[in-house]
């Protein structure tokens, strides 16, 4: 299983040599604002948001328009995770099984990086503030933004960085089983695991198509509307979740640009984290 993930991946990343850019170039894409407009029934996505409590606290339209900066941790974060420092007989011991190999120190920093993906895909401040409901289609969506983030800055750093993706992608799709068989699918799993690997692919595919400077000035609002907010994949707007839909477009464009700024070290020990949805100057 873990070979066929990584051969997709390897695949992914050969498909869309022309289409990963360096996120640096992301503030320099324009991000035109749609008029804010309610449904016919003259309710606002808050009105029809019921159950989620900040929704009289947060302005949407106000959210995400900060100053990108580094997502690197602080040296005295305590969110870093670092490795031990073993002395004595006890690194003779580690070296011998070979703990501090090259291959060892990426699989468990591939674990810390996909550790900061759930923890922003699973945060329940995220469907609170754009108002969605918490299911498994809307959480797969999360993962797979904050993995295309990852993925995407990753990729900037070269052959390294791509062998490094490599590794996330791999534990992406095992925490993925997992979700699904706790989602009640025990029958046809291969199934269902083939069906969101197709889907990650072209989630990844249109998110970086939507980035291109090339491209239209709404056709990420366009995509995150198809991927994360319609329900059944539909192209037509829902107009009462605009508003949210813009302002979880400014939040992917403002973290890729972050990310650019974050240094390598800091990406590949991920000692990183993504920027607070509700309030973006949380001291780290």
């Amino acid at each position: 299983m873990v070979l066929k993930w990584s051969r997709t991946l390897v695949n992914i990343y050969r498909v869309q040599t022309n289409l990963w850019f360096s996120c640096r170039s992301i503030s320099r894409v324009s991000s035109v604002e749609l008029p804010k407009v309610v449904d016919s029934m003259g309710k606002s996505y808050a009105d029809i948001s019921e159950g989620h409590g900040l929704e009289q606290l947060v302005n949407l339209n106000t959210m995400f328009r900060t100053k990108a900066v580094s997502l690197a941790l602080p040296p005295g974060s305590p969110h870093r995770i670092n490795d031990p420092n073993y002395k004595g007989i006890r690194l003779f011991i580690l070296r011998l099984m070979l703990f501090y190999s090259k291959q060892s120190m990426s699989i468990r920093a591939a674990n810390v990086i996909y550790r900061r993906v759930v923890s922003q895909a699973d945060n329940p401040m995220v469907y609170d503030v754009f108002r969605l409901e918490k299911t498994f289609r809307t959480t797969f969506s999360m993962l797979v933004v904050h993995m295309w983030l990852c993925l995407c800055r990753l990729k900037v750093e070269g052959k390294e960085g791509v062998e490094l993706g490599q590794y996330v992608y791999e534990i992406y799709n095992h925490d993925l089983e997992i979700r699904v068989s706790k989602a009640g699918v025990n029958l046809l799993l291969s199934k269902w695991m083939r069906e969101l690997e197709k889907i990650f692919y072209g989630n990844i595919v249109a998110y970086d198509t939507a980035m291109l400077p090339e491209a239209k000035p709404d056709a990420l609002h366009n995509t995150i509307w198809k991927n994360v907010f319609s329900s059944d994949g539909s192209p037509t707007y829902d107009a009462a979740a605009l508003p949210a839909v813009l302002a979880f477009s400014r939040y992917v464009r403002r973290e890729c640009t972050c990310l650019s700024l974050t240094d390598k070290e800091s990406m590949f020990s991920g000692n990183f984290m993504f920027s607070a949805i509700y309030d973006p100057n949380t001291p780290r």
